[in-house]
């Protein structure tokens, strides 16, 4: 019966947005690199020990631990407290585990032993019970407040030690790292037990997908409470994206605010870390072994030596962060690192005048100083560019000031290079040098080991190549292409016109080299200068090598800087680089960026079909199919042009004073402004999405209702068909009563999930008699009221309601089935909470805040009405017309206000459900 109402030209429309959809979700979890972290191992048997906490405390949160992580004779020694180490503390995030910890832990424990345990640190984990704080907000308070509890517990551990700790380090997991954010808000919470806080996969900016308001209510106050009190807060913090492979929470919603007086703030990409350079997803960002190595070296390098513990002094905590995260110069951290150093005397100085040279250093028995003399360069050339292969942390490149040939102190030039996964590098704006007279490259004594050094001169303008990128709806028919003739080590090609989101490209470099035997390693660099994501390519030339441009924050608009390929190449091979649309990765964009908002999109749809189903009864006095009035009344023009009028009118100050005063909500589309993710048209992909997936959808709840049908006459065959009647069963109150009861008591999610199930029950028993009389030999299907009535005009009194037609019955069913599926959604997105509480049954019978509470005491007796509804009874109801005209508004509340809020959704579902069910009455 669905099918039949769709005609052809639909259905192949349909089948095509699905084909869309899953392209671009293809991309998000599928189009990434493959996991590219090491597994990072315990040498010994981890332990973890429970720290009693005080009885009041232990019976205030029953199903909250803390612990502390160990291996080995460790964990024996430390059994037996107090502690004298460096207190750090890791908070799990959603669903999270406490023994997530033992990564660091154990890297931090090695560490430790490779230095005798001059230092080392303690690492304490809280047990949230794998709580799934991501889908319900209500416990994120009461998670802040243990963990204020926790640092004072692990404080008191160290009482009476001769370095003891005043403050923790806080490493936080996912939404243990906003849990950790929150603690500044509490009253009673002092900033200095707080010394530094690193946070991995966390979502600062906003929840991925807002599920209740609690969680709105509290990203709200701890964002608010950091924008407020920015020059008052003294924290240091580090903030670790996962980058694409992490498609549970996207990168761009884990870099921290940009406040003007809080500078102490780092946001990186993991792909952009030094001595990391890989994406992890949103569980390999705790044990991939690359990032944790780095965090361990952090940790180490922001030991005071005097206190024993981490530095309290800020530019110092920035410095080891900045070293580490952003840009390692292949060199061990010093605070104060000596500019100036003392070039050791010997016979081997060689001047180079050439701009072009390489040195292949093997079985060097004798130190080297390589002079380049800067003087003719610097009438020729704008720049000096150094590469070596020895990646030790030794100094190996200086300047000398006013010098002839040789100098006995050279300027330091080292701390400026870069570390690059086969290279250390560095470039040199000789203008920004005036005093420098030579530069001087140092070749160590080496044995058995082998390395290159490669020096050239150049001019700017023919290292730096500009590169439009294709026009978004080229759709990839068309490419652009650059090609490096010179024969260059360092490459800069400028990405024009690319710094937003919904942008998505392919490059393709083909490399050719002459008269290379052997395989040349070329680096590709793409780097994003106004955040932090930077990612590498390592490629075996010659070779035809694919990299995928997109982003994950886009460019502000107070930045003029441009997007770069930096490549690092080999001077014996030629490069092209293509560059041309991805259309698959920009719906990858779309999913990634807006594929929570899906769910308003849907509902929107489907309100538009219910209104037009409601209309066509009231006007026609029958309803139409679901599928016909989906394509007929869920159109975008409907909707879009509502919401952008409404944010147009914002703009002026006289109707936002209005907007306020009827204290309406922002718009969520000002939200996704705000945050730069307004894509040209995502609202209109948004919306075609949103009707394929309600079509499908009520495609779906027909089957399943006709299924359920099938095996309930199979069971048991309906005598006759419901009776057609206003009055309601005497049982219904009673019911109504018990489902009430059950969401007071219990959690409201599980009361509406009964409700649904109820109602679900309903329209199958209806179907069920409706398929057995229509395939019973001795009813006619087509037979009226009226001769059901002189049938049974015998049998039953004058009073008694007449029953409900074949034809009335299939009437009634195609409103049940549309309201069925609108319903199915408002289950769906109460899920979450149901699904919290089912988890913690253990702690409490009864959910507390409970976010669908409310929804359910309208809810149910609303569907309790509905489901003993016939469409026969309500077509003459004089409500029945302005019920019919509700669902358009709604369906445009639905967009404006749910988009980012889906627990918004059900607001605007249960009004029209709750009029057409007055409709019996009226």
């Amino acid at each position: 019966m669905f099918l039949h109402s769709v005609n052809l030209g639909n259905l192949a429309f349909y089948a095509f947005m699905v084909l869309m959809a899953t392209l671009g979700l293809w991309d998000v979890f599928f189009g990434f690199e493959e996991n590219k972290c090491s597994m990072s191992y315990m040498f010994e048997y981890p332990e973890f020990q429970k720290i009693e906490l005080p009885k009041k405390l232990a019976k205030r949160y029953p199903s909250y631990e803390l612990y502390l992580y160990g291996e080995g004779s460790y964990a024996e020694e430390h059994k037996i407290l107090p502690l004298s180490g460096i207190p750090v503390l890791f908070l799990p995030g959603n669903a999270g585990s406490y023994k997530q910890v033992r990564s660091i832990g154990s890297i931090a424990l090695r560490k430790a032993e490779d230095i005798d345990f001059k230092y080392h640190f303690d690492f304490f984990s809280v047990n949230f019970n794998e709580e799934l704080v991501a889908l319900y907000g209500g416990s994120l308070q009461k998670q802040t407040k243990f963990v204020h509890e926790c640092i004072k517990a692990i404080l008191r551990l160290y009482k009476g030690q001769e370095f003891a700790p005043k403050s923790v380090a806080i490493i936080g997991h996912s939404m243990g790292g906003l849990v950790a954010r929150a603690l500044l808000t509490l009253k009673n919470f002092k900033q200095d037990l707080l010394n530094l806080l690193i946070t991995q996969a966390t979502p600062h900016v906003a929840p991925v997908m807002p599920l209740d308001r609690f969680i709105t209510d509290f990203y709200m106050t701890v964002n608010n409470y950091w924008i407020l009190n920015a020059r008052h807060i003294n924290l240091t913090m580090l903030s670790v994206a996962g980058g694409f492979r992490d498609y549970q929470v996207r990168s761009g919603l884990t870099f921290l605010p940009k406040l003007s007086h809080h500078t102490s703030a780092l946001s990186v990409v993991s792909s952009a870390v030094p001595k990391t350079w890989v994406s992890t997803d949103h569980l390999s960002i705790v044990w991939c072994k690359q990032l944790q190595l780095t965090t361990i070296r952090a940790f180490f390098d922001l030991i005071d030596a005097d206190t024993k513990q981490i530095t309290q002094n800020p530019k110092k905590k920035l410095s080891v962060l900045n070293h580490h995260f952003i840009r390692h110069p292949a060199k061990h951290f010093e605070e104060k690192p000596a500019i100036i150093s003392d070039l050791t005397v010997t016979p081997l100085w060689v001047p180079v005048k050439v701009s072009k040279w390489t040195y292949v250093a093997y079985n060097e028995s004798d130190k080297i100083y390589f002079t380049f003399p800067l003087a003719n360069h610097r009438k020729i050339y704008t720049h000096a560019y150094c590469q070596s292969t020895m990646l030790d942390t030794n100094s190996w490149i200086f300047g000398c000031i006013n010098s002839t040939s040789m100098c006995q102190q050279g300027v330091d030039l080292s701390w400026k290079a870069e570390l690059l996964p086969t290279i250390k590098s560095l470039t040199l704006r000789l203008q920004d040098y005036p005093s420098l007279s030579h530069l001087v490259v140092y070749v160590p004594s080496i044995h058995g080991s082998k390395f290159v050094v490669d020096c050239e001169f150049f001019k700017r303008e023919t290292r730096s190549i500009q590169l439009p990128v294709t026009h978004l709806f080229s759709f990839g028919l068309s490419s652009r292409k650059v090609k490096l003739n010179t024969s260059g080590l360092f490459y800069n090609v400028e990405l024009l016109n690319f710094g937003q989101i919904y942008q998505a490209f392919q490059v393709n470099v083909d490399s050719k080299c002459s008269g290379v035997k052997e395989e040349i390693t070329s680096i590709y660099k793409l780097h994003i200068p106004w955040s932090y994501e930077d990612s590498l390519t390592i490629a075996q030339v010659p070779s035809s090598t694919e990299i995928s441009l997109k982003l994950h924050v886009a460019q502000p608009d107070n930045d003029s800087h441009v997007a770069l390929l930096k490549m690092y190449t080999s001077s014996d091979c030629q490069y092209e680089v293509t560059i041309k649309t991805s259309f698959p990765q920009i719906l990858g964009q779309v999913v990634r960026f807006h594929g929570g908002a899906l769910p308003a999109y849907v509902v929107s749809s489907i309100l538009l079909a219910y209104g037009g189903q409601l209309y066509s009864l009231f006007s026609a006095g029958h309803c139409l199919e679901y599928a016909t009035m989906l394509d007929k009344e869920a159109k975008p023009y409907k909707v879009d042009p509502f919401v952008i009028m409404i944010k147009f009118l914002l703009g002026y100050k006289w109707f936002k004073e209005m907007w306020d005063v009827v204290l309406l909500p922002e718009l969520d589309v000002i939200v996704l402004t705000s945050q730069s993710m307004c894509f040209p048209l995502v609202s209109l992909i948004l919306f075609l999405f949103g009707t394929c997936t309600a079509h499908w959808g009520g495609l779906l709840s027909s089957t399943a209702v006709r299924l359920l049908a099938s095996l309930w006459l199979a069971l048991k065959r309906p005598s006759e068909l419901p009776k057609d009647t206003r009055m309601l069963s005497p049982d219904l109150p009673l019911l109504t009563a018990v489902l009430i009861l059950i969401s007071w008591a219990t959690c409201g999610a599980f009361a509406i999930l009964l409700t649904y199930l109820y109602y679900v029950f309903k329209i199958v028993h209806l179907q069920a008699s409706v398929t057995h009389f229509k395939n019973s030999p001795t009813v006619n299907p087509k037979h009226s009221r009226r001769s059901d009535k002189r049938c049974n005009q015998h049998k039953e009194a004058a009073a008694h309601p007449p029953r409900l037609s074949v034809g009335e019955a299939e009437d009634s069913l195609r409103m049940h089935t549309t309201v069925a599926t609108l319903l199915a959604w408002v289950v769906l997105l109460c899920v979450p909470s149901l699904v919290y509480w089912l988890k913690n049954l253990r702690y409490y019978f009864k959910l507390n805040p409970d976010p669908c509470k409310p929804l359910a005491f309208i809810l149910i007796p609303t569907m309790a009405i509905l489901g003993n509804t016939y469409n026969v009874s309500i077509k003459s109801s004089k409500l029945l017309k302005t019920t019919s005209q509700f669902p358009l508004p709604l369906a445009v509340g639905v967009i404006a206000f749910g988009s980012t809020h889906p627990y918004r959704v059900p607001c605007f579902v249960f009004i029209p459900l709750a009029l057409h069910a007055l409709c019996n009455f009226m």
